[in-house]
């Protein structure tokens, strides 16, 4: 029997509201739950955020090592250049671009209140498969 049923991952920042805009915008998410100082909201799949209000919240500096990355989000994407300009439009910004080797390209960002996360296109595997 499992001890929790469900859980969500929730970013602390100093503007909920701002950051909840921008991850509805990014992910096509309504809000499903608004208090004074947390904002939470799920994506069509049923992928859930949480913004919680922390007014001395500090933004990781990664990839810089004086406040090193605490946790970030990887995404899907079809299209990283058409997801790159939407991050932007958003108030998101390009942190890193790099061509990974084998299946998947990435690039990291950062929201507007400088959490990270990584875009990756998925490519469909060209080996065949066994069994």
């Amino acid at each position: 029997m499992a001890l929790v049923n469900a859980g969500v991952v929730v970013l602390d920042c100093a503007e909920p509201e701002r950051l909840a805009e921008f991850y509805k915008g990014l992910l096509g998410a309504e809000e499903t739950d608004v208090t004074a100082n947390r904002i939470e909201i799920e994506g069509p799949s049923g992928f859930r955020l949480a913004f919680r209000r922390d007014v001395n919240a500090t933004p990781p500096s990664w990839p810089r090592p004086e406040n090193s990355l605490q946790v970030h989000l990887d995404l899907v994407v079809a299209d990283l250049d058409e997801a790159e300009r939407a991050i932007v439009g958003l108030g998101g910004r390009l942190v890193e671009a790099k061509d990974a080797a084998g299946p998947h390209e990435e690039r990291g960002f950062s929201d507007p209140a400088g959490h990270s996360f990584t875009l990756r296109l998925a490519v469909a595997p060209t080996a065949p498969k066994q069994g």
